[in-house]
């Protein structure tokens, strides 16, 4: 029988080898298609009596699958969102089937009375791992391309075709909570040492070992359907479970607030599901499954940080008339902090780079930074010696910009002054050949107004970098008025050459992240002011779902920056743009009390010498009268850091700044970690609705002031009852439609 995805051959011992090869796709993934086929390929196994058993592994190199394709996953949330305006009880039947589809599939080949053996060659992501759990036996090539992993959690949703119930029945219940709560990727290993895998094999006999498995007469029955099982950490009822389950609920709480319906049902799914027999633990998992699905949590993150992340992973804001480059040598002026670690990420993606600076010295400073950054990896076995050497024999290090005469590409990280940066442009334009994009890492500066530098603004970007750069995964990509599209397209080539996620934002100053940015600390100052305790700023803001403080990050990016920007804002556009207050508490900090931030151990926090633990400075209360804790709203002080974000993302977009909301949402969440459960500053505002938001807005705008008035964007959305995503259409499904 012929299989479109799929090829089945049967060896002399009986063996069939059934390898997943998904044409026209890089990796394999699961789609309604695959399914079907590897349901009529159990059929084919378990009628065909010559078939002693069956060995599944991938014909992509290095990958066995990255589990569910995006559009299925889109479908399934559409489908439900259409049913359940017309038929509610029949929406929920229909996503319940269709959450389960996957968890029975796998059940009946199992269950089939034939031994399946899975054959992991790469990577084994969600639904693929738990088809390998599914299997009698697992075997592992030796390789460090071999990861796997449950990561539906980090998307809003959880394993749901078997992981929740199968992992807490190989290994210890702890181990396996922290695997599916968190979506820790595994090692081989790792795997095998938790009891996940069965054996690791040499990449060259992987199939020959999973073979062997059936030859020496596996038995295909799975050890939770033996008589007398007996869960490896123990039953949920005894000493064991009383010491670990309610604890295991605290930490949750603790890590997440709350904020991830998928993190609170894993845990539901395991403890109910190690209570019964197996199949009833599987149709618990589905209805959990279901569930979840319907939450407002799933369906942003989902979209966010599943599809829309893919999407511009793939470039979707690139111009598909230009020829994608292949980057032959990439120059770094600048080896400062930013410029070094612009110039390792370009290494570590195999291009070769110069890296300059006014001397020697400090470009040979700078090129020391990849080494240290490597000498990191080797330490935690992430890097050897050779991969080191390789690394840094494509960075010069350079002083003379003929060094640069033959680069595709220039980035210019000096400092932050318009002056400077004037002349490094000039020096490098005068050797750059003409097809060469010239961009500017600067945080602050118009990027139009530094075009005015450049001889060929057409050929003249912005490609803002957070840091640190190796550790921070988005990119800006900053359009200036006259930047063409060969720039364009040129900087996202690179951008995803170094393989990060690039969002393209018109010219303004802040352009998008850093407007979010100052306005999420620009509400901690004002809480600062009103005598909201400084722990109870932190806390909260940390309770609403961001990963660092408001007064913390102050802290990271600098103190005195903050007072900089904010004086330089004065000069350009004169008292009215910024809050006094805020320059007033930024003022004392730096200039009576010396409080820089991090950078010099004092600011918003102190930082002792280790081990010691950094804490909230004891005098920040003393500066302003102190409001009576209990008497606070935490849940208001929550909902002023969300909507404040939001509502500056709103009026980006509303100026054009960001044309597309998969770039603000995923922007938000990738840059600085604005609340990753809501899906992102827009879907914040699409999940709760328009309307709502702006009622919201409304009444801290009375209670708070005008950082919280709304645009008239939003008000013109509430009353047609729109979302950021049908107003803004990334998909043209409206004109498509209408076309139609």
């Amino acid at each position: 029988m012929a299989y479109k995805n799929f090829t089945v051959d049967t060896d002399s011992d009986g063996i069939a080898l059934v390898t997943w090869d998904m044409p026209d796709k890089s990796m394999n993934v699961f789609t309604e298609e695959v399914m079907d086929e590897f349901d009529a390929i159990i059929d084919q196994v378990v009628a065909d009596a010559a078939i002693k058993g069956a060995v599944v592994t991938s014909g992509k190199k290095d990958s066995f699958s990255g589990g569910a394709d995006l559009t299925m996953l889109k479908r399934m949330f559409e489908v439900m969102q259409q049913e359940k305006a017309r038929d509610p009880e029949k929406a929920v039947r229909t996503l319940f089937d269709a959450a389960g589809r996957m968890s029975w599939l796998w059940r009946k080949l199992e269950t089939c009375g034939k031994p399946w053996v899975s054959a992991i060659n790469g990577t084994c992501m969600g639904g693929a791992f738990e088809l390998s759990l599914a299997c009698h036996a697992r075997v592992a090539a030796d390789s460090d391309a071999v990861k796997m992993a449950l990561p539906e959690v980090k998307v809003g949703i959880f394993p749901g075709a078997g992981g929740t119930q199968r992992v807490p029945r190989l290994t210890d219940t702890q181990a396996a909570l922290q695997m599916l709560t968190t979506g820790q990727t595994l090692t081989p290993a790792k795997a095998l040492k938790m009891g996940l895998i069965t054996a690791i094999a040499p990449e060259k006999k992987l199939i020959e070992t999973a073979k062997k498995f059936i030859k020496d007469g596996l038995e295909p029955v799975q050890p939770w359907d033996k008589k007398g099982f007996r869960l490896p950490g123990g039953p949920v009822y005894s000493a064991a479970g009383a010491n670990l389950w309610p604890p295991a609920s605290a930490i949750l709480r603790r890590e997440t607030y709350g904020n991830y319906p998928a993190a609170a049902a894993i845990l539901k799914c395991a403890y109910e599901g190690l209570l019964v027999p197996f199949d009833t633990a599987l149709r618990i998992e589905q209805r959990w499954f279901a569930n979840v699905l319907q939450t407002t949590e799933a369906a942003m993150m989902v979209r966010s940080l599943f599809v829309s992340l893919q999407e511009l992973n793939k470039g979707a804001r690139r111009p598909a008339d230009v020829k994608p480059t292949k980057f032959k040598k990439i120059g770094v002026l600048g080896a400062g902090f930013m410029g070094a670690g612009i110039a390792y990420v370009t290494a570590k993606a195999g291009i070769p780079v110069v890296l300059m600076d006014r001397d020697m010295e400090a470009a040979e400073k700078g090129k020391a930074h990849s080494a240290n950054l490597m000498d990191g990896l080797i330490k935690k076995g992430r890097a050897t010696e050779e991969d080191k050497e390789k690394l840094l024999a494509l960075i010069t290090p350079a002083m003379d910009y003929v060094e640069l005469d033959d680069a595709d590409l220039v980035i210019e990280a000096v400092f932050e002054d318009s002056e400077i940066k004037k002349g490094v442009t000039e020096k490098a334009e005068a050797v750059l050949k003409s097809s060469a994009i010239f961009a500017s890492n600067t945080s602050t500066i118009p990027i139009t107004g530094l075009a005015k530098n450049s001889k060929r603004p057409k050929n003249f970007i912005g490609i803002h970098f957070f840091s640190p750069v190796d550790k921070m995964m988005l990119v800006e990509i900053i359009m200036g008025k006259r930047t063409g599209d060969k720039a364009l397209a040129v900087a996202m080539d690179y951008v995803r050459a170094i393989r990060k996620t690039p969002i393209v934002v018109n010219d303004t100053r802040g352009f998008y992240v850093n407007r979010c940015v100052l306005r999420y600390m620009g509400e901690a100052f004002n809480m600062v002011v009103e005598g909201i305790p400084p722990a109870m700023i932190e806390n909260t803001a940390k309770m609403a779902g961001m990963p660092v403080g408001p007064l913390a990050l102050t802290d990271e990016t600098a103190i005195d920056l903050a007072q900089k920007i904010m004086k330089q804002t004065i000069r350009d556009l004169g008292e009215k743009a910024v809050d006094l207050r805020h320059l007033e508490l930024i003022n004392t900090m730096v200039d009576t009390h010396g409080r820089f931030g991090r950078k010099n151990g004092k600011g918003f926090y102190d930082y002792p010498a280790k081990p010691a633990k950094k804490h909230l400075w004891p005098e920040l209360k003393t500066l302003y009268p102190q409001q009576d804790p209990d008497k606070i709203d935490v849940e208001e002080l929550k909902q002023r850091f969300l909507v404040t974000i939001a509502l500056e993302a709103a009026r980006v977009m509303e100026e054009g700044i960001v044309v597309d909301p998969r770039e603000a949402d995923v922007g938000s969440i990738l840059a600085f970690g604005f609340a990753p459960y809501t899906g992102g500053a827009l879907s914040y505002i699409d999940g709760m609705g328009a309307a709502k938001f702006l009622e919201l807005a409304k009444r801290m705008q009375k209670k708070y002031g005008k950082q919280y008035k709304a645009p008239k964007l939003l008000v013109e959305m509430a009353q047609k009852g729109e979302t950021f995503y049908q107003r803004f259409d990334p998909y043209g499904t409206a004109a498509a439609k209408k076309a139609a």
